[in-house]
């Protein structure tokens, strides 16, 4: 049976960090792994998450199954985090996954149970996406959502293809910190698009995956704030990942949003047996961390500092790379006002293979770069070489 399948390709990003790793120049920059890293190029460990995996060490009294919601003070507490004020005001109903991966797959596996069969989604984006949303059995449509020479959100066009979908269609928003551009849209951009999918009668489905790596916490929240407040229904795939440094740790959810509990608890019950058919029960430990930190007023300060100290990095690397770009690249100023880790360069193919291939510098060859994954002392170096493309 094995000698009929054929060969899958290997993932490009994962083959991306191979090949990293095997180079032996010493000064070699990995901008490619989509992780933060700090000053000494290390992913660390969050002080407040330390503190919560010794209390939860010395206070667990079991390993037991969760059950297939996960754990339901997780969900309480992450669901205040992600919707605010706004998330007072309309049902949610949160089911804990594998990962922001693992809610994004589940929402596409509820949509076509609820008889939906197509997501739009914005190009370029995660190329995850469309994996996911394809093995689910969804057929993705792809608008324009950004012109990277111009370094440019496509809004007029995304509002088109909004505007010609069908009711009951799907529609992809990243809910902060676009992934893999960086571009923000604006809280009267989000009303905009709020007005025309609810009129279109098309569900949203929110990647948020980055909170508080762009404006803050709140700042990054806005526009999804809006939106669940505007339309009748919503799916929002929430990542624990980035903003509390769990990687490994595989920690997510998803939140079915409606105007009232009944449609909330009827996609709740679908979400936890689709769930159950798929991984079953998710893990314990990231959810238990972020569940400990969100209920201890000391550890959700501590957290919110050292979050804030990382954007911070990020905001300033991202100035220092615009500066010193914006002569061989105009267009590249635009990266100082762009948010999160990502940023999407105009370089062709050939470029980037120039950069890994002359200076051990390693990034996709779509041109994403990870302005989290640069030193300070990197920056000006980087962009000499970047420079002496044009």
């Amino acid at each position: 049976m094995f000698n009929a399948l054929s060969r899958q390709p290997d993932d490009a990003l994962l083959a991306l960090i191979g090949l990293y790793k095997q180079d032996p120049r010493p000064g070699k920059v990995d901008l490619g792994v989509g992780v933060y890293r700090d000053e000494e190029g290390r992913t660390p460990v969050f002080r407040a998450v330390k503190a919560a995996e010794r209390l939860l060490l010395d206070g667990q009294d079991s390993k037991s199954y969760l059950g297939l919601e996960g754990d339901a003070l997780y969900l309480e507490r992450l669901w205040s985090l992600v919707g605010g004020k706004a998330g007072m005001k309309v049902t949610a109903a949160g089911v804990q996954t594998p990962g922001g991966s693992g809610a994004l797959r589940l929402a596409a596996d509820l949509v076509l149970r609820g008889g939906s069969t197509r997501v739009l989604v914005g190009q370029p984006t995660w190329p995850n996406h469309v994996g996911i949303f394809s093995a689910a059995g969804l057929e993705v449509v792809s608008h324009p959502f950004f012109d990277t020479a111009g370094q440019t959100v496509l809004f007029d066009r995304m509002v088109a293809a909004f505007e010609a979908a069908q009711p009951g269609d799907v529609a992809l928003l990243h809910g902060s910190c676009h992934n893999p551009t960086g571009a923000p849209l604006s809280l009267d951009q989000w009303k905009t698009l709020a007005a025309v999918l609810e009129t279109r009668g098309v569900l949203p489905l929110v990647d948020l995956a980055y909170q508080g790596f762009g404006r803050g916490l709140d700042e990054d929240a806005e526009g999804l704030r809006h939106l669940i407040g505007a339309v009748p229904e919503a799916l929002v795939a929430v990542s624990s990942s980035k903003s509390f440094g769990l990687y490994r740790e595989r920690t997510g959810a998803i939140f079915a949003v409606a105007a009232t509990q009944a449609p909330a608890d009827l996609a709740k019950s679908n979400l936890m047996a689709l769930a159950r058919t798929s991984y079953s029960m998710p893990p314990d430990h990231g959810a238990a961390v972020v569940r400990t930190i969100l209920s201890d007023a000391a550890l959700t300060a501590d957290w919110t500092a050292e979050l804030d100290g990382m954007r911070a990095r990020i905001i300033g690397i991202r100035r220092k790379l615009a500066a010193g770009l914006a002569g061989a690249f105009p267009a590249l100023t635009a990266v100082a006002e762009q948010e999160g880790m990502f940023s999407l360069l105009p370089l062709t193919e050939a470029e980037v293979l120039r950069l890994r291939a002359d200076h051990a510098i390693y990034m996709p060859t779509s041109g994403r770069i990870n302005i989290a994954g640069l030193k300070t002392a990197e920056v000006d170096d980087v962009v000499a070489k970047f420079a002496a493309l044009r």
